[in-house]
């Protein structure tokens, strides 16, 4: 009996961008602590850092390189297959919610690299990257065409967000061919002033409780 895929792929808004929503029930899980108003900030924390483990893992699902070989188990050779040491996956929180949703990154990815935007304007040439966003698609934009300034294509940035919505996710797809978005959820609308409805809030304020 073939084995049914577990990660539901949605292209929206234009074919050439690709945004993904797992439908995973610990994602759906943690998406509802974090819309409820009353999660105090260490438990918002805390289900931000746990639905970043969950998204990363589906955005390096089919992409991360590998390198084969020969190793000897307990019980005789066996051939294998690990995670290139070589090439570390660059992790690039926007501050502050996407330090929140980056915090476990290491316990997903094997070899990875943390770069802060703003703080350092190191010119080494990224590798395939996995990018942790809140909400603003103006800052996201911004902090992608620095990413691309150091030689990385639109194909190995994956975005990773907690909550999506069409307007950002269009803006997007018009300025970047090939870009791969993993969000938690993707509500309808935005207010005036940018925040997602019903969204979570200010993820940055409500993990760090200011």
């Amino acid at each position: 009996m073939p084995l049914e895929t577990t990660t539901e792929k949605k292209p929206v808004w234009d074919s050439r961008m690709q945004v993904v929503v797992p439908p995973h029930p610990l994602i759906k899980h943690w998406i509802s602590v974090l819309r409820n108003e009353q999660t105090p900030p260490p438990i918002f924390k805390n289900a931000m850092a746990e639905l970043g483990r969950l998204l990363m893992y589906e955005a390096s699902r089919d992409w991360l390189p590998t390198i084969t070989g020969e190793i000897q188990s307990p019980l005789g050779p066996a051939k294998v297959e690990f995670i290139d040491p070589q090439e570390a996956v660059a992790v690039v929180p926007i501050l502050r919610a996407g330090l929140a949703l980056a915090e476990h990154a290491s316990s997903v990815l094997p070899a990875t690299k943390t770069y802060h935007l703003g703080v350092s304007r190191n010119e080494e040439t990224l590798q395939p990257t996995v990018y942790l966003n809140k909400n603003s698609s103006g800052t996201l934009i911004t902090a992608i065409d620095l990413i691309k300034e150091r030689g990385v294509d639109n194909e190995h940035i994956k975005v990773v967000s907690a909550v999506a919505c069409p307007p950002p996710l269009k803006k997007l797809s018009d300025k970047y061919p090939g870009l791969r978005v993993y969000a938690g959820v993707i509500d309808p609308t935005l207010t005036d002033k940018g925040m997602i409805i019903p969204g979570l809030g200010d993820a940055g304020d409500r993990s760090f409780g200011t």
